[in-house]
């Protein structure tokens, strides 16, 4: 019997990152190849990069590293969006053997042959025009839950943001596979599925691989409220102009779907906005948080912030912390901004210093523990149902109730991964929510 290789993966970035690398990984088995841990000897790592965050470069070069002490001959591969925008940076770093596009990624297999290491990193990056055919994919086996991704790429052109020029146009999984694909994570006994893109809401665009729509977000969250054998349903970030009211609706009323929506503002200034070239103004917004109030009292609301965008004064951040404050929002993910090449905001004036930047993002960090911790108070002596994960942190099992309210409660290993009844009892030193079983499990 010979020897089967080894594989190991290591991703950066968003959840449309951890279901591409889920889709990645299958691919090797397919060939024949063992997955194992990144901790683990393998013969070839993968890592799926990501340009979004802060310092991507120094941190993959970090994983690299962490790679080759772990087996200097392995042969590393670097795909995903950093991989299409830097292609010749991420090939120069000592030990990078391969680097793959937004097209090739896929085709990864297909690349591998010898395993022998090159002298060189080779690169295979397409004109991000050809980035204009679609591969489906989700996540499973990591966790309770899976990330079905059902649209890729974007056609918003924001001043910040490189993600277009990483991942090309806005283009839909067909209806067909959605569903299918749903239908196979369901049969895996697996709970819960959050829906995932780089613009989700834009789904049905490009299902036929040009601009034609058959389908609409809204005849997408229907479709799927109606997939046997799924417990939950969960929409991850969406963009407020294509969050319509029919689909919050909808959702209300849903079997499947929960009351957690993640949209984001990125600032709640005007002016700002329309410097960024984001497709909204801040009284929109606020309708939508008013509208999903109005039917779902108890939903959870998540926003995105972007900090010291180039033009911020005082006082447009000023309007931007008091309009999330009087905002009925649950927390913040904030963002500093940081300058990426070849965008329009690169070469705005009115740069705000690094210091200053630092301090509003603590400022609404601040803002985001406040309304955490107001939203979870909001919840105290309320039933919920909670998802139980399978981690054993300290003696206590963790989960998500529906309206994402994070519950712990000592480790009982039977609670993997299954779904209660509770009541939301008190909130704990560390932040999380100590609850009571309403039907003590037997």
């Amino acid at each position: 019997m010979e020897n089967r290789k080894k594989v190991a993966f290591y991703t950066l970035g968003c959840k449309l990152n951890f279901s591409e690398t889920s889709t990645i990984a299958r691919s090797f088995q397919d060939e024949g190849f063992d997955r194992v841990d990144f901790e683990d000897v393998a013969d070839i790592y993968v890592i799926n990069t990501c340009s979004v965050t802060e310092n991507a470069d120094k941190q993959f070069k970090q994983i690299v590293r962490k790679a080759m002490k772990l087996n200097d001959k392995a042969f590393v591969a670097a795909v995903g969006c950093y991989a299409q925008l830097k292609p010749e940076e991420l090939a120069d770093v000592d030990g990078v053997d391969l680097v793959l596009g937004a097209t090739e990624k896929f085709k990864i297999t297909d690349y591998i042959n010898d395993l022998s290491k090159n002298d060189m990193g080779e690169v295979h990056s397409c004109e991000i025009e050809e980035a204009d055919f679609y591969v489906g994919s989700y996540s499973i086996g990591d966790r309770t839950r899976a990330f079905l991704k059902v649209q890729d790429g974007c056609d918003y052109k924001c001043t910040y943001c490189t993600i277009p020029l990483a991942r090309g146009i806005s283009r839909s999984d067909t209806m067909e596979n959605v569903l299918k694909n749903a239908r196979e994570i369901s049969q895996q006994g697996i709970k819960e599925i959050v829906l995932t893109g780089v613009n989700i809401g834009d789904y049905g665009k490009g299902e036929f691989g040009n601009k034609k729509h058959e389908h609409t977000f809204f005849e997408l969250v229907q479709a799927l409220d109606k997939v046997e054998g799924i417990e939950r349903l969960r929409i991850s970030s969406i963009e407020p102009n294509l969050l319509k009211n029919e689909t919050i609706e909808f959702v209300s009323q849903s079997r499947t779907f929960v009351p957690h929506f993640h949209i984001p503002l990125q600032s709640g200034s005007n002016d700002i906005l329309k410097k960024m070239k984001r497709r909204y103004l801040r009284e929109l917004y606020a309708d939508r948080v008013a509208k999903i109030r109005e039917v779902m009292p108890h939903a959870c609301i998540g926003v995105d912030v972007i900090v010291g965008f180039p033009g911020e004064t005082d006082e447009h951040f000023l309007e931007t912390y008091h309009f999330l404050n009087e905002l009925d929002i649950s927390y913040l993910h904030v963002f500093t901004y940081s300058e990426r090449d070849n965008t329009e905001a690169t070469e705005m004036e009115g740069v705000v210093p690094g210091n200053v930047r630092a301090k509003r993002s603590k400022m609404l960090r601040g803002l985001s523990v406040k309304k955490r911790r107001s939203f979870y108070e909001s919840q105290i002596g309320t039933n919920r149902t909670v998802l139980f994960e399978s981690e054993n942190k300290e003696g206590y099992i963790h989960g998500f109730t529906e309206n994402y309210v994070k519950v712990k409660t000592p480790w009982n290993p039977e609670l993997v991964n299954t779904l209660h009844e509770i009541n939301l009892t008190k909130i704990d030193e560390d932040g999380s929510v100590r609850m009571e079983f309403v039907n003590v499990p037997v």
